[in-house]
Parts: C-alpha cells; structure tokens; sequence
C-alpha cells in the first residue's frame, strides 16, 4: 500500500524554522556585525513570544485532551517534544555564534564585551560607585525556602538568584539559648531548606535602567558590560552575613494566551487590564538561564512545574532583546548596513496637499524604499483643511510617540467628525492601545473599541471633504500597520484614491464595523469575514477554469503566513490543473510543494533581508486580463474567519503592472531566497557560475533611487496618467 502523501506541515515546527531562517543571517560572514547581532535578538523576541502563545497553548491543549491531533495527524505530546527539540538546537547555535563570532568580532572591531571575571582594578572601582548609588537603591531580594511561598516572578523579567550560606558565628552557652529561643538570631541549621540546602534569594533586575553598562575607555575600546553581570558580581552587598555560594541569571516565559472575556459589556477596558494582569503570574511555560548551579536550577524547575524539555541552560548573556541598544550604538556605521534613504513618491507633491493629484490619479506607496511622510502628510491636511468634514480610520498597531493620533486629536479640536477603531485585543499592545483610547475621547473623538469575538485587523482611512461639485472622499487603504517607526523597515504597500467605488465601499465598511449598519456588499473592497475567504476561492477556481496546457494558469502570492486548509486545498487543485503557483511566504507555510500527483506545480519561497518582509500581494493571470490585489490578510483561518480585513483591487494599469513586476522580481532573487522542499527543510539558493546578483530590496532600492534622480533632473515634467 503507497505511503499517504503529507498534505500539511505542522505550523508551529513551521513557524520555528522561519526563526532558523533568520538565525541562518546572523550567521553569514557577509551581513555586517551589529546587523548579525540584531538578528540573534530578533530571534529571541520571536521565540519569546511563541512559547507565550503558541507553546502554551500546546500546553493547555495537552492538559485537556493529551491524544489530540494536529491536521497532519501529530498527537499534541509529540508536537511539544519535536519543537523542544528543534529549538533547544536553534537556540544553542544562536548562542555559540554570539560567544564564538559576535563578540570576539566586536571586540577586533574596539567595541569590547567585559565580563566579571576580566574586571580590571579601575572597572571595579567604578562599578563598586555604580552599583551602590544607581542599582542597590532599587533592588529587593526575596527570600524563599521550602517552607515559604516562591516568590512571583515576572513574565520576561530578568532575575538573579542566589544560595547563600550564613557565616554568622554564633555565640555559645546560655546566650545562644536565649536568642535561639527570642527569635533573634537563629542558629546556622534553620537556615537551611528541607532538602538540606541553604536558602535561595531571587532579585529582580531593574528594568528602568538600562542593560548595557558602559565602562571607562581604556585606550582606543569602548568597554561595557551587563547589568546582570553588575548584579552577580556585587551581589553580595545585599545579603550581609551570608556568603553567595552559586548563582544563576535567569527569565521566565508565561502563558499570556488568554483571551479577554468577550461577553464584558460594563467596562470591556477593564477586562482587557485583568488580561494584561494576568500575565504577569500565569502558568511558566519556558526557563531560560545562565550559571552553574543545579541546586537553584532544580528548585526553580520545581516550584514552576517546569520539565528539563522546558529549560534552556545557556552560556549567556541571556535576554538578547535588551541587547538591541548595542546594536543601535552611535559610531558604529562601518558594523551595519549602508544606509539607504527613504525616498519621496515622485507623483505626489511636497508642498501642498494631494487633493487634486488624487482626483486625477491613485497613488501607490512603497514603504521603506519610499518615504512613510505621505501617509502623515494626508492626515495632517485632513485635520488642518477647513474643507475636510470627517476622518474614519482603523487603528491596530501604532509607535508610542504617534504624530498620527496627535494630527486626529487636533482634528477632533477643530470641530472635525472623527472616529477611530482601535483594536484594544491587538495582542501585546493592548496596553498602548488603552492609553490611545483614553486620549483620543479626551479629544472628543469618537472611539469603537473593536468587534465582539474579532480582530479588527483592516487598515484604512477615509477623509471626506467638502469641495465645489460635492462631497469627496479620499481613501488610503494599506497592507500594514499605521504605525511610522515599523515603516522604517517593514515593507508595505498602500493606496491612495479618490475612486468613487471605493469610496463608497470604504463608507459601507465604516458603518458595518461600528454597528450602524447590517451586513451590505461592496463592489470593490473585500471584507473578512464576510467574503474574502469565498473571493480568493473563487479566483482560484477561475484559474483552474481557465487554463490550459497550451496557457496555462498562474497564481502568484506575496504573504507572512499561509496556514489555512480551504486555501492550500486549492492551490493544490490549482496545480493539478497546470497553474503555476508562485508563493512568496516570510514565515509560516503548511503547504508541501513539490509532490508529484498534489503540488508539482507549487514554489514557495522566503526572502529574510534587512528590512521585514510584511507586503501581502495577490495576482491571478485570468487569461492575460490580470487581476493584482492588496490585503492586510494573510491566508490563513484566523484571517479569514476570525478577523475584520480587507482585500482591495488595484484597478489603474500603470501602478496594476509596477505591482505585478515588483512581486514577480521576489522569485528572482539569488542572494537571500530560501526554497521549501517537500520535506519540510529550506534550502538557500545558490547562484550558479556567471549567474548576476539578485537581492530584491536592493533591486527595489536601486529602482526607487534612479526613478527619484531622473525626476529631480527634471522637475517640471508632468504624468498624465489615466484611471480605469
């Protein structure tokens, strides 16, 4: 009987080889230095998150029902062992390269890791006055025995533990007696636990001040050393009468998978805080330590539940994130990418507002290669233009010092009707996303916390403004966040338009979202979950239909994720029908190309490069009548089903085949493309003999950078382009 062809992957074991993807970066000789460090922390931000997500949800899914199975039949138990597995390896070849090629690297460089033990006398002293005037003032040790309560300790904070060991003389005779007795003084064997070791005592690193110490210059070397290391090596100031026999850095990763109580009508906020709360003492799911001491490593194991497969013992430095300041140090360019200039779309203008290009023209925006002002420039002139009526727009993720949200509140204060969907469940910023709403209805604006049981994940914007015909509305719809740091290095594409259809739909989805309004169809825009799911179906079968041997079919898609099963049923159909499949995927992909008989006709690959990849792009061939399309989703269940996004066409031929080129150059790529096999690996192309260079973000930048030079060589020439 034939082995049964494997139609899924696993997503979580998918997910974690899109961390060795990145790693595989941070280990190329030819990435500059502090962009390889950068990738080590990336790394350890992503895994951090996966156990606080994914892996307990794992966990819980094992409490409840231990034979479970995922979609390509892996009971639940040996999901869990397969990843321990697979990322005890990752994370052990993260920190070899840190401590074998990083460091050493950066010191030839004369940016000079120290640790405790090559302290010189000088780095002592100031690290003694260091200690005791800036650190000992805010730490507070917790003690903790067998016998006691284990103290909390914080999701992703870093701690230090101790075992000390009285060195109190105690006094002999009647003395002893009456001070054992009084509770005074007590004698050396109470101090230790039931097992028959001393005491443990946990401290918490302080958060508020920063983790790399910066020593004195010592000849031409910037030296520095760890907080952590500060805290070890001076520790013993905070225990006075005791010695420190072993320590032991470490962090915990908790459970922070709950969700919000949805049925919370009183104060939804406040369901959002108990949240955010609870985090902070959920169930452990991950350990993550430095130091030799199997005596702590033993009773943290134990007074968190934790498994050997749980703990990650490693060299150290630990809590890489925090080390992302090192990489961003001043003086250091030579260690880091060149740089490469955000540059200013050459069809809309830099001295007056876009009305009247939009009326003529939609406007394509490329973010990094091109500049993310526009965006802040359109919500300025919609809240500063008398004109302007009323601005709509859907926030989910946005930076902390927002120029947009200060730009809507200056809006709302000069008697603009504006309303804002901000996604308080958008997960990790919930907190931030608080902060937006209280300040946005201080403003008077309008604020809708989002959609019962779903994300609303859609970026768009809608300014309507009064002008001599009649109202018109202006329209910017995205495939990323409206967020002005991420789109520094997030690659996004977004629209500006004036199209009256999409104007209208954009009014309809305004209206369904807040509630005012039952279900209605659009004509242009695509909505989740209504019909995005049914629309991309469709397309798909469309090109079944439609292709043939002599033309056959092609379906190219640019996406973080691809995980839904309806989906990849289809693709799969699709190449047994002829059409090729060309998936452009960042992270994870469950689809198994290249089988005969199911998907010979599938190729995915994955760019990792300085920038993000973060575009979703979709292109049906529809018989040479091309149809290219622009999302915020990705193609997978919680997207499609469990999330409000938008899908929108782009209807103007000139930008139509600028973004049909753009995601065609992404299968060109030979420097930095990873290729999925069938067996679920991933294989870095490689340039044959003579072949030329291709990096896409490069090519793109290069693109963007001569299109700019040729405009400014001639600044009074004119596009005259017309709409569909």
């Amino acid at each position: 009987m034939p082995e049964e062809k494997i139609r899924l992957f696993n997503r979580e074991l998918s997910w974690i080889e899109f961390n060795a993807r990145v790693l595989d970066e941070a280990l190329r000789d030819d990435v500059p230095l502090l962009e390889r460090l950068r990738f080590l922390t990336i790394v350890s931000s992503n895994f951090d998150e996966f156990f606080m997500v994914r892996v307990a949800s794992l966990k819980e899914e094992c409490l409840r029902s231990p034979e479970s199975c995922d979609t390509a039949g892996v009971p639940v138990r040996e999901r869990l062992s397969r990843l321990s597995a697979r990322v005890h390896e990752l994370v052990n070849t993260q920190f070899r390269c840190l401590r074998e090629e990083i460091l050493p690297g950066l010191e030839r460089e004369g940016l000079v890791y120290v640790p405790p033990s090559k302290y010189t006398p000088a780095q002592l002293r100031f690290l003694d006055s260091f200690f005791m005037g800036e650190v000992f003032p805010l730490l507070t040790p917790l003690r903790t025995n067998a016998n006691e309560e284990f103290p909390s300790i914080g999701n992703l904070r870093l701690h230090a533990a101790f075992l000390l060991r009285s060195t109190i003389s105690m006094p002999d005779g009647p003395l002893a007696n009456f001070l054992e007795t009084a509770g005074v003084l007590p004698v050396p064997d109470s101090l230790e636990t039931a097992e028959g070791h001393p005491p443990l005592a946990i401290v918490q690193i302080p958060a508020s001040i920063t983790r790399v110490v910066w020593l004195p210059d010592e000849g031409e070397s910037r030296c520095f050393t760890l907080l952590d290391d500060v805290v070890r090596s001076f520790g013993q100031r905070l225990f006075p009468g005791f010695s420190i026999e072993e320590s032991l850095l470490f962090k915990v990763a908790r459970d922070a998978d709950r969700a919000v109580d949805e049925e919370r009508d009183d104060d939804f906020i406040a369901a959002i805080q108990e949240v955010l709360a609870s985090r902070l003492s959920s169930v452990p799911v991950r350990l993550l330590c430095t130091g030799e001491s199997p005596v702590i490593l033993d009773s943290l194991k134990r007074s968190m539940g934790l498994d050997d497969d749980d703990v990650y013992h490693v060299p150290g430095p630990i809590d890489l994130p925090t080390l992302v300041e090192l990489a961003n140090v001043e003086g250091y360019d030579r260690l880091r990418n060149p740089h490469w200039r955000a540059f200013w779309p050459v069809e809309l203008p830099q001295d007056r507002p876009f009305w009247d290009e939009l009326k003529r023209s939609d406007v394509l925006l490329h973010v990094p290669y091109q500049s993310y002002e526009p965006v802040l420039r359109f919500v300025n002139d919609a809240a500063d233009d008398p004109a302007v009526l009323a601005i709509k727009m859907t926030l989910y993720r946005t930076s902390g010092d927002s120029p947009i949200i200060r730009a809507l509140e200056r809006a709302a204060r000069l008697g603009k009707h504006v309303t804002v969907f901000v996604e308080l469940k958008a997960r990790f910023d919930e907190e931030r996303n608080i902060v937006w709403v209280q300040r946005l209805e201080q403003a008077g604006i309008i604020v809708v916390y989002g959609i019962a049981r779903l994300k609303v994940h859609a970026k768009i914007l809608l300014a309507v403004r009064r002008e001599t015909e009649g109202i018109r509305r202006y329209v910017h719809l995205s495939t990323g966040n409206y967020n002005d740091k991420t789109a520094r290095f997030y690659v996004d594409m977004s629209l500006f338009t004036a199209n009256e259809e999409i104007a209208n739909d954009a009014t309809v989805f305004f209206n369904m979202i807040s509630g005012y309004s039952a279900i209605m169809n659009t004509k242009r825009l695509v909505m989740a979950p209504i019909d995005l799911k049914p629309k991309l179906l469709s397309l798909i079968e469309r090109e079944i239909e439609r292709s043939s041997p002599e033309n056959p079919g092609r379906i190219m898609a640019k996406l973080n994720s691809l995980a839904d099963p309806e989906i990849i049923e289809a693709l799969y159909r699709a190449s047994g029908a002829g059409v090729k499949v060309l998936l452009n995927v960042r992270g994870v992909c469950m689809l198994v190309p290249g089988v005969a008989g199911l998907s010979e006709n599938v190729t995915v690959v994955s760019i990792i490069d300085r920038y993000l990849e973060h575009t979703r792009i979709f292109c049906f061939e529809n018989s040479g009548a091309n149809e290219v399309w622009l999302s915020s989703a990705d193609w997978m269940s919680r997207n499609l089903d469990r999330r409000v996004e938008l899908m929108f066409p782009v209807l103007q031929e000139s930008i139509r085949k600028t973004v049909r080129d753009v995601l065609q150059l992404y299968f060109a790529d030979n420097v930095k493309a990873h290729y999925l096999q069938s067996d679920g690996s991933w294989t870095r192309r490689r340039r044959v003999e003579g072949e030329p260079a291709v990096r896409i973000q490069e090519v793109l930048y290069e693109a963007e950078r001569k299109r700019t030079e040729i405009f400014e060589k001639e600044p009074q020439r004119e596009f005259s382009v017309r709409r569909n």
